[in-house]
């Protein structure tokens, strides 16, 4: 799907390949012009011609919307802190996601006591996914945590657990 000016057009693969295709030998043309011209030695980076198509903005519209700011010193980020750093595991998670089954289930296997957080049943759940978020990198769930520290979710758990790195820490 591409958004344009609160149009919303939905191209299938074969019709976004034909537009491709159709303005590519215009786009070389373009793109060979701003490169040979003397200005094209200007700090300015070179922009796809064709606006509808400008990959470096596709998706900014929705991240843009998810972007969030956090108060680090908020009940939610002293919530997170606080929970990470008095528990050996700490796993957040929601209850209908499957990678979060996936990172619990390693944990119960070596009958190791983790503290679960879930997210989809605390009224505080979406600030804590953003606090995580700011503190990991990414908002998405599971996030695990061991000693304090962030090891990952639940395909990075379960391959921990596969190779023996996990029952590492608990040795």
């Amino acid at each position: 799907m591409v958004f344009s000016r609160n149009i919303k057009f939905i191209l299938t693969k074969f019709e976004m390949l034909s537009i491709i295709v159709r303005c590519l030998p215009i786009a070389h043309q373009r793109l060979s012009n701003q490169r040979s011209s003397p200005q094209s030695l200007s700090t300015q980076p070179v922009k796809f011609p064709f606006p509808l198509l400008d990959f470096d903005h596709m998706g900014s519209i929705g991240s843009s919307l998810r972007s969030q700011t956090i108060d680090m010193s908020s009940k939610s980020a002293k919530f997170v802190e606080n929970t990470i750093a008095s528990h050996k595991v700490v796993i957040f998670s929601k209850t209908f996601c499957p990678y979060c089954k996936m990172a619990k289930e390693p944990f119960q296997k070596l009958n190791v006591q983790a503290t679960v957080i879930e997210l989809d049943g605390n009224p505080d759940g979406d600030e804590i996914q953003t606090v995580l978020g700011t503190i990991t990198g990414a908002r998405t769930v599971p996030r695990v945590f061991i000693d304090g520290k962030f090891v990952g979710g639940g395909t990075d758990i379960k391959r921990m657990y596969d190779t023996g790195d996990l029952q590492k820490y608990f040795a």
